[in-house]
């Protein structure tokens, strides 16, 4: 089974190369009626990452 898994992404190689370019960010976020935390996740540009840090602020 792992090896069938190699072969599809060797087939799909320009997919797998432009899926290295995204990030997943994941912050905690404080309610402020109960004070618990909740966790917001984005998927974001690399080159995007610390911008949408800032706006998120």
């Amino acid at each position: 089974m792992a090896k069938a898994a190699k072969t599809a992404i060797k087939k799909d190689a320009k997919a797998a190369a432009e899926s290295k370019v995204w990030t997943k960010v994941i912050r905690a976020v404080r309610s402020p009626k109960t004070g618990a935390y909740t966790f917001k996740e984005a998927i974001v540009h690399k080159d995007k990452i610390q911008e949408h840090i800032n706006n998120q602020k």
